[in-house]
């Protein structure tokens, strides 16, 4: 969770129970006022990314007349789609249905504007880097993208051939060769247009083959089919395809299949066709998971976790963090409740020896949150030695300890603030890093400046190189010691981007965004939050949530690119850990998840049967009955540590396989 939804959520709130107040308090008077009706203009209008609204709350009496009201306090949601200053003058960052609201003599006023996608500015075209034989077809894909970088699928594309006579190319963007040279095709969306240019030879092409002939593969497994030439010694870009339904091979020859069978795989070059065959078994790597042990939360909710030695540290949305001796792993045992200045406790972590922990803070009564370092000289009784909150007054949502670094996510500024604690008696802020958008954009409130447009939700540090879930800006990889770049924990210096489109994915009226990181292998794995536009996280009902896992290949570390996704069906992604070839994790209304994540990544992971275990981490003392929210885990000395927003520590054990036929469910 974050600050800034949270405070929008209790706004939301306060407002809705301003409305129903004001409806009982009506009902209830023996004298009622003269009527007066309040209003916003402009109403109900249309506006594009970037533009700014002024927004005036109006009042009409009884007799008809209308004024501006001068006094009030305005809001907005969902925050990463709008912000509204003191004024009303309101600013659009992202796509979707915003929602414009005033208090005014204790009244809430709501209206809603519809915000049009950015004009599409490049569009980039792929791919074109083999030649394409006389008679030959080559299907190119085009993407349309606006300033800030995030993709556009929705926008039309049209395709035109400025060399005709050397290639022809239809409106789906397929492409076929008529004579030798170099064919010119383009690719138009609006003002923007992107051209590639592709070598159409003569060959003396005499056939080709398939190589491997044949295979054998379970489902989700990549393998790699390449199409050998007969009779000539270049190298040709081929049209896939692949028979029968639930498997598909892409454009670089991978074949995956989501569902077992036999697959026919076909390579076309020309007139030239060959087939290979290919028989897909079940993944069948589903496991039983054993509860070992519990730690049961009734009346708060709890948040991060950290397991280390024979302790667990549990951080809480309220003003408290939790230590457990677990040497007993059957039967934890609370040593210490340390309480805190805060109003949510997100991240805790220690260093690796774990002789320090950090926690970050957001909400604290005197406004003063950052971060604070424990001694953990006596594991189950931490001690407060010092605290950062110079610079990140504002608040810290997350906080990854390297070394003696700490960097941690600003809330204020939407920036990433690194600070040494080398010296943990005197932490210092000693480097500093944001994202600079088009959309970025100051906004003047009650309580002061505030950073619109910009949100850094959480970060990991491995091998030199920081890896940041910068909400709508996506997966950014940072140089912070690394070498590449020339960066270091000091000067963090920019290495790439992978962006994402979250209104094309999950549509309007949702808060989501790239929300959790970490790196495994070659692969970084980000995790997407959606929650609704308003909602109260203290709510005891049940709160929809969405959002997917999206797989990113930075074998090319200055050229990432999506190759997977996992998404749980109509339940939202959380906290991700991945070890060993598995991948663990929370999955909010999903429980928890197990999946393997061993070979090459392609195509939908769920959809595959790479589910290992999952577990219903709902409680029917929990302090959302029966609703599981879980938030995370951490594998740990054969263990995996599950924590729940609404039931607790899951302390759980991988068992045995599950077998064919068998009717026993995971979790049970």
């Amino acid at each position: 969770m974050h600050s800034v939804k949270y405070v929008l959520s209790l706004v939301f709130s306060i407002a809705l129970l301003a409305t129903s107040s004001s409806v009982v308090l009506a009902q209830a008077s023996t004298a009622p006022a003269p009527a007066k009706t309040f209003s916003i203009t402009p109403e109900k209008i249309e506006t594009e990314v970037g533009q700014k609204v002024k927004f005036t709350a109006n009042s009409k009496d009884a007799t008809g007349k209308t004024a501006n009201e001068n006094s009030g306090v305005w809001f907005a949601a969902p925050f990463d789609v709008v912000g509204v200053d003191a004024t009303g003058s309101a600013i659009f960052y992202q796509p979707g249905l915003a929602t414009i609201g005033v208090f005014v003599s204790g009244k809430p006023i709501f209206t809603t504007v519809r915000v049009k996608p950015a004009s599409v500015k490049t569009v980039e075209v792929t791919p074109g880097s083999s030649p394409l034989i006389v008679g030959g077809t080559l299907k190119l894909k085009a993407t349309p993208r606006v300033l800030s970088g995030d993709p556009r699928h929705d926008a039309a594309i049209t395709w035109t051939s400025t060399t005709p006579a050397i290639a022809r190319i239809d409106s789906a963007g397929v492409a076929t060769a008529l004579a030798p040279g170099k064919a010119i095709l383009k690719a138009t969306s609006g003002e923007a247009s992107g051209t590639i240019t592709i070598d159409v030879v003569k060959t003396q092409l005499k056939g080709i083959s398939i190589q491997p002939a044949t295979a054998t593969a379970r489902t989700g497994d990549v393998i790699r089919f390449n199409a050998v030439t007969v009779g000539s010694k270049e190298s040709y870009a081929p049209v896939w395809g692949v028979s029968g339904e639930g498997a598909t091979v892409e454009a670089d020859g991978a074949f995956i299949a989501e569902l077992p069978g036999t697959y026919v795989v076909s390579a076309t070059i020309g007139e030239h066709v060959a087939n290979a065959s290919i028989v897909v078994a079940p993944r069948n790597v589903e496991r039983e998971v054993n509860v070992v042990g519990r730690v049961l939360l009734k009346d708060m909710q709890g948040a991060e976790q950290w397991i280390i030695g024979n302790h667990a540290y549990y951080s809480t949305i309220s003003d408290r963090f939790l230590v457990y001796d677990i040497s007993d792993l059957t039967n934890p045992k609370l040593t210490d409740t340390i309480k805190v200045d805060a109003r949510n406790i997100n991240d805790i972590m220690t260093t690796a020896d774990g002789k320090v922990l950090v926690i970050s803070r957001e909400g604290a009564s005197n406004r003063k949150n950052g971060i604070a370092f424990y001694d953990t000289t006596d594991p189950a009784h931490p001690k407060l030695v010092s605290e950062y909150t110079a610079t990140v007054t504002g608040g810290v949502h997350s906080a990854f300890v390297d070394g003696h670094y700490v960097y941690l996510t600003d809330d204020a500024t939407g920036s990433m603030r690194v600070i040494d604690f080398a010296d943990v008696k005197n932490p210092k802020e000693v480097g500093r890093w944001q994202v600079e958008t088009p959309a970025v954009t100051t906004v003047r409130t009650p309580d002061g400046d505030a950073i619109g447009g910009r949100y850094l939700h959480d970060v990991q540090v491995l091998d030199g190189l920081a890896y940041l879930a910068y909400w709508r800006d996506g997966l950014i990889i940072l140089d912070v010691g690394n070498g590449i770049k020339g960066g270091s924990p000091e000067k963090p210096q920019f290495v790439s981007q992978q962006r994402f489109n979250h209104n094309e994915l999950y549509g309007d009226g949702w808060l989501a965004g790239a929300h959790a990181v970490f790196r495994y292998k070659n692969y970084v794995f980000v995790g997407d939050e959606v929650f609704p536009g308003q909602f109260n996280i203290a709510d005891r009902r049940r709160i929809p949530v969405r959002g997917i896992v999206h797989v990113v290949d930075v074998s090319n570390i200055n050229h990432p690119r999506k190759v997977a996704e996992y998404s749980v069906p109509e339940a939202g992604a959380h906290n991700i850990w991945v070890e060993k070839d598995v991948l663990y994790m929370g999955y909010y209304n999903g429980g928890a998840r197990i999946v393997d994540v061993s070979g090459e990544l392609r195509g939908d992971l769920y959809r595959q049967g790479r589910e290992i275990a999952r577990l219903w981490t709902g409680d029917p003392q929990g302090f959302r009955p029966n609703l599981p929210f879980a938030w995370g885990a951490q594998p740990y000395k054969e263990m995996i540590f599950f924590n729940d927003m609404n039931s607790g520590l899951w302390i759980v054990k991988i068992g045995e396989p599950i077998l064919k036929g068998s009717t026993t469910a995971p979790g049970k």
